[in-house]
């Protein structure tokens, strides 16, 4: 496995591919980047975070960077702190929802998003030319710490004008929390109890050492949906290491489905907002047109059947969160994600917060009265099912144009992010991967049958080339 270096960033196996040097490399870029302006740094947890986020600090002082440290910290937690201190710049370091062996550095310019794919190019070309020029003793940065940033993302939530604090203490939610003992164990438990909740806590000691594979997926919470079970609790909360993602489990112990997170949040704000229109941020749109949501290509359908219910319009983007975050700042959304459980609200910012997510389901039960298995029940129902496939050729373009070419009567086709092609019914989403030599499936229908039918017909079709 080499160094992985996206959009997203870089990681890497601590060590082996994320190695001191690599790391002292792309800090010492993103000095160069940043025109040695005041960086924000924070960490996912990860029992590696300490050491890195020391060589990412030194290095960044080394360079004439001031450098502001918020400690153990959701990612969304520092895309805030870079917008309220004004800084140039901000690293979370973070390998997402990788092994507890791997960590990285996800880059967020001036603004707290991620770089874009032009920002991102420019911050390797200046790494691949190395030659950084380091500041004397007596021009090095200045080091602080502060430690205040998870409050203010808290009251940034709870003062939203459409969560009513006193509603939710109200309804005494009993939640238990999976925080896969990373950064949630600190932000997502004050969250909850500031709330009026009662909390049980799995896996929240935030030492580091997960204690299963941090991926929130199904397979991964059996634990947690057991103890939902056991503790006859109203709900089920997983997040991510780095706090971006949200995934719920039922009152019943069954999965909520990632997909329903963003589905059930767009669901919630799309009849609120003009209610509220004169106390939204909405960076300039006028809330008396249709209002947008902007997910990614893969997310569910769902979501447009909801947003046409409140007479709003759908725009997707390609895969990544900086994609779908650059496009609602383009249109002016008013809320948007990807099914992989990341909400983002722009009065909060630009970026996938599982804290903004959180508030915004519990206010939801709280006005729907009910439990979150019945909240399900009156969304609109579709099945995803996910394949990959190993190909051998190089030109994975061109076996997607030929496919292309062989179903492009068969529905709409969108070319944006690999092959998407929308039936009546249904869709299936094949795209390429930028680190592995396989073709991701992704495919959508109301029954489980059918979106299995459609991942193993264009199986077929890929192999027959």
């Amino acid at each position: 496995m080499s160094l992985m270096v996206s959009i997203s960033g870089i990681r890497g196996v601590v060590g082996e591919d994320l190695s001191p040097d690599v790391i002292v490399k792309y800090s010492a870029a993103f000095a160069k980047y940043c025109n040695r302006g005041t960086v924000a740094i924070g960490r996912d947890g990860r029992s590696s975070g300490r050491i890195i986020g020391n060589l990412v600090s030194s290095t960044l002082l080394s360079m004439g960077c001031d450098v502001v440290a918020i400690g153990i910290v959701p990612t969304p937690t520092v895309q805030i702190a870079v917008e309220q201190l004004h800084a140039s710049g901000g690293i979370s370091i973070t390998a997402s929802h990788n092994p507890v062996e791997w960590n990285g550095l996800k880059f967020l310019n001036e603004t707290g998003m991620f770089l874009n794919a032009a920002e991102n190019k420019r911050l390797v070309a200046i790494a691949d030319r190395g030659n950084f020029s380091y500041s004397p003793w007596n021009k090095m940065g200045k080091h602080a710490h502060d430690d205040t940033f998870i409050g203010r993302h808290i009251d940034m939530v709870t003062r939203l004008p459409y969560v009513h604090v006193g509603e939710i203490r109200k309804r005494r939610f009993k939640i238990v929390v999976d925080c896969v003992n990373a950064a949630g164990g600190v932000i997502v438990s004050r969250l909850l109890r500031g709330l009026g909740c009662t909390v049980i806590e799995m896996n929240c000691d935030v030492s580091g050492v997960f204690a299963r594979n941090p991926e929130p997926i199904p397979e991964n919470l059996k634990e947690l949906c057991r103890r939902v079970r056991a503790e006859g609790a109203d709900l089920g909360i997983a997040v991510d290491p780095d706090v971006d993602r949200l995934v719920l489990i039922t009152e019943r112990g069954e999965p909520f489905g990632e997909e329903y997170t963003i589905t059930a949040v767009v669901d919630f704000i799309l009849p609120r907002i003009r209610a509220h229109k004169g106390s939204i941020r909405l960076h300039g749109r006028d809330t008396n047109r249709s209002p947008s949501v902007v997910v990614n290509l893969s997310t569910t359908r769902a979501v447009d059947d909801v947003a046409r219910k409140f007479g709003a319009r759908v725009i997707r983007t390609p895969v990544g969160e900086i994609n779908v975050a650059r496009k609602m700042k383009e249109v002016g959304a008013i809320i948007g994600g990807e099914g992989s459980g990341g909400v983002i609200l722009p009065e909060v910012h630009y970026g996938r917060d599982a804290i903004v997510g959180i508030a915004l389901i519990l206010q939801h039960l709280c006005e729907f009265g009910g439990t979150l298995s019945e909240l399900k029940s009156t969304l609109p129902q579709y099945v995803i099912t996910k394949s990959k496939v190993m190909v051998a050729q190089k030109n994975v373009d061109r076996l997607l144009d030929r496919i292309r070419r062989r179903n492009e009567k068969m529905g709409t086709v969108n070319v944006q992010d690999g092959l998407k092609i929308d039936f009546a019914d249904s869709w299936i989403h094949l795209r390429k991967s930028n680190t592995e030599p396989i073709i991701r499936i992704i495919a959508e229908a109301p029954s489980k049958r059918r979106s299995q039918q459609l991942v193993t017909q264009f199986t077929k079709e890929i192999k027959s080339f």
